[in-house]
């Protein structure tokens, strides 16, 4: 093979965790490569958070006109809504991607990327040497181990937010942040949707009254939300027709639809990268990193890829600790301010710790929940609205470990605890904060009030 140009850094992988790594090595003057076998830009523009986020808010405008006094309902055309969407996610085309990091002068390899040594990059046969490798190869989805999945026709997050028409019907399998997404989405415009969860409650990594709340009002709206039951298998039904999809249930009932969504999360893209040439490995929970994002002396691991939290603001802001690190820079990832949001309606964010998340890290939390009906932005904003916030402090410090919403915009105003997290301002300062009357973020200082 004929030698290539030596790169300062070979990136694998062109989502936020890469592109953002490689724009940061390319301004700083590193000549860079950046090698994807998909997409330019990864799942976020295109099948994940922009495609997702543009469907759900027809219908959450739809919904708000309901709550507002003096106003009549709006429809919906599906036939517009689809083709916004189509064009948000470029049609899922990346050529103005490809054109535009080229432009910034980073080199696009199309092809599947694997680690020959720490400064070798093998790409369907043609060999990129490098100083430095950085891995961002992002995340899967996460099959269950359900019997009959493989021989049934599922959608994962992928075509539900490339779909054309929508279902009659849909079961939902999983009920986190993508199976409450889409599961609303798709029941706004019509499905029948029916969600289930084998945890005891929705969003089982929070709080318990989130997961309680939420399943609350997505059942008032028609979904079906089945917790605390798992599937025993899935099939096609006998005589192939209509329902496509039957889903048997651990508790002997079965569920028929049109569509079978799985949603039971995602796991990091590490298989087949090489990494036993590094004499590293790795598991379910993704390429360990230290607090420099460093797997092995010149190779780097960021995103969804090393497990730490599959977002895309933590593999942006990963790809900053890779670059600064790369650059000579002094730097430490944080994560206790780690911000976390579902775009139901209404929308549910938190950020750091739940109570019983800090108890079992040994921190004496206090805790304080505040009905979002006591803000009085919350009557401004409509008729029959409801939600909730609370926090916890760390007792001993009296600072923020962890804060959580359900309401409007909750996705926004997080970030005022976000903040206080990330710098432990202290109670006192908080108390003392002026908050813009009327908002929703006099939310979260009336609960610290409370504290």
């Amino acid at each position: 093979m004929t030698p290539e140009p030596a790169f300062d850094a070979v990136i694998l992988g062109s989502g936020p965790a890469g592109r953002g790594c490689a724009r940061g090595l390319s301004e700083a003057g590193l000549r860079v490569a950046m090698v994807e076998s998909e997409l330019v830009g990864g799942e976020c523009p295109f099948w994940a958070c922009i495609p997702s986020k543009t469907l759900l808010r027809p219908a959450e405008v739809v919904s708000e006109a309901r709550h507002a006094a003096g106003l009549s309902r709006p429809s919906w055309r599906w036939e517009d809504i689809r083709a916004y969407r189509d064009y948000m996610n470029s049609d899922l085309d990346d050529g103005a991607k490809f054109d535009q990091y080229s432009k910034e002068g980073i080199e696009i390899v199309r092809g599947w990327g694997r680690i020959v040594d720490p400064r070798t990059v093998e790409v369907d046969g043609r060999r990129l040497a490098t100083a430095r490798i950085v891995i961002a190869t992002g995340s899967v989805p996460a099959l269950p181990d359900v019997p009959g999945l493989d021989q049934v026709d599922f959608w994962t997050n992928r075509q539900a937010t490339a779909l054309n028409e929508v279902p009659g019907s849909t079961v939902v399998l999983g009920g986190g942040p993508v199976g409450l997404e889409l599961g609303q989405m798709l029941s706004r415009y019509g499905s029948q949707v029916t969600i289930v969860e084998a945890a005891d409650r929705l969003l089982a990594r929070e709080d318990p009254r989130v997961g309680q709340r939420l399943g609350r009002l997505l059942g008032a709206e028609g979904i079906q939300i089945r917790v605390g039951v798992g599937v025993a298998r899935v099939e096609r039904p006998a005589d192939g027709s209509a329902p496509g999809v039957r889903v048997h249930l651990q508790d002997g009932g079965s569920l028929d639809a049109e569509r079978l969504l799985v949603a039971t999360g995602r796991r990091p893209r590490a298989d087949d990268l090489g990494l036993e040439n590094l004499s590293v490995a790795h598991g379910e929970g993704g390429i360990r990193v230290d607090s420099r994002c460093r797997v092995t002396p010149g190779v780097w691991a960021i995103g969804d890829v090393t497990g730490v939290a599959p977002f895309t603001h933590v593999a942006a802001y990963q790809a900053r600790v890779a670059v600064r690190d790369i650059l000579g820079q002094e730097v430490q990832a944080d994560y206790r301010a780690v911000p976390r949001v579902v775009f139901t309606d209404p929308e549910v964010a938190g950020v750091g710790l739940t109570a019983a998340q800090a108890a079992e890290q040994g921190i004496r939390t206090s805790e304080a929940v505040l009905e979002l009906s006591e803000v009085d932005r919350l009557l401004t904003y409509g008729r029959d609205l409801e939600g909730e916030v609370g926090v916890v402090a760390d007792a001993s410090r009296s600072v923020l470990v962890g804060a959580w919403a359900i309401g409007p915009l909750a996705s926004e105003w997080i970030h005022a605890a976000v903040l206080a997290v990330k710098a432990e301002v202290p109670l006192a300062v908080l108390r003392d904060t002026m908050m813009q009357f009327p908002t929703f973020s006099e939310g979260l200082q009336m609960a610290a009030a409370r504290l």
